[in-house]
């Protein structure tokens, strides 16, 4: 199995250095979305992606990374998460709680995106794996809903993070590489979404793959670079979020770091 990149010197020179050029998009924040009925019990049965993701997620016993056997998704199982998309598509979230509406965005993202990495597989296969999915790829409109075309740049860009603004979503959206975040291994529910997403922020940044201090200097997934605003206002505040999310020893690290911060990218994708 491919581990996923340990941020020591050696490593990173040969997969890549210095600062990450291209910045995530600006949040631009689309009103019609940012409504929600408070009072609806009824609940979005998410069911189907949850057996989609036991089946076809692995978690590497050592380090706990979660990868996705995307080579492995037969017509059957690719016929499933159209279905469950196509469910979703069905469904005019605003008529929900705010917090059942975004298990309901992330869960479509992330089925979106693997849908996005089987759809491009050959050429993502072609380039070795090496390449994340292209601007392209990301603004092709994907699904309707309510009547609007959207794509995983509209749902990241447009709705997630300007009607939210809560940093923990980009640990729960699946970029399908290594430098980013895990995939949930489970569906995301209005239940346990606090949960996950506070457990996937801790997880990450105790990796190696989101940040380490390592001779001297600290580095960090290009995720927070990109994302930056997202997460703090500079980079003194950034290392106080590290802080937070860090183990102990850690993070006594990353509050006493005087340095600037090294950001590095892997964007192999995230698979066996």
């Amino acid at each position: 199995m491919v581990k996923k990149i340990s941020m020591c010197v050696t490593v990173i020179v040969s997969v890549a250095l210095a600062q990450w050029a291209a910045a995530a998009p600006v949040a631009e924040y689309w009103a019609m979305w940012d409504a929600s009925n408070e009072t609806n019990g009824k609940r979005i049965d998410h069911s189907p992606w949850d057996n989609l993701l036991s089946s076809y997620t692995v978690v590497e016993p050592e380090s706990g990374i979660v990868y996705v056997r995307y080579g492995d998704f037969d017509s059957a199982a690719q016929k499933s998460l159209k279905s469950y998309i196509d469910d979703l598509a069905r469904i005019d979230p605003r008529g929900y709680p705010k917090l059942e509406q975004k298990a309901y965005w992330m869960n479509l993202y992330n089925a979106l995106s693997v849908q996005a990495v089987l759809e491009n597989f050959d050429d993502l296969k072609a380039e070795g794996f090496s390449q994340r999915l292209d601007a392209k790829v990301l603004d092709k409109d994907r699904v309707r809903i309510a009547k609007e075309k959207l794509s995983l740049n509209d749902i990241e860009h447009r709705i997630l993070r300007p009607i939210w603004k809560d940093h923990r979503i980009l640990f729960g959206l699946n970029c399908a590489t290594h430098d980013c975040p895990n995939l949930s291994a489970k569906a995301y529910t209005a239940d346990n979404i606090k949960e996950l997403l506070a457990a996937a922020g801790k997880r990450f940044i105790n990796e190696d793959a989101g940040v380490i201090y390592s001779d001297g200097v600290l580095y960090a997934s290009r995720l927070f670079q990109d994302y930056l605003a997202d997460f703090a206002v500079d980079e003194r505040m950034l290392k106080k979020v590290f802080a937070h999310y860090s183990q102990d020893m850690k993070a006594l690290y990353m509050l006493g770091y005087q340095g600037e911060i090294s950001y590095v990218t892997d964007s192999r994708l995230n698979m066996p």
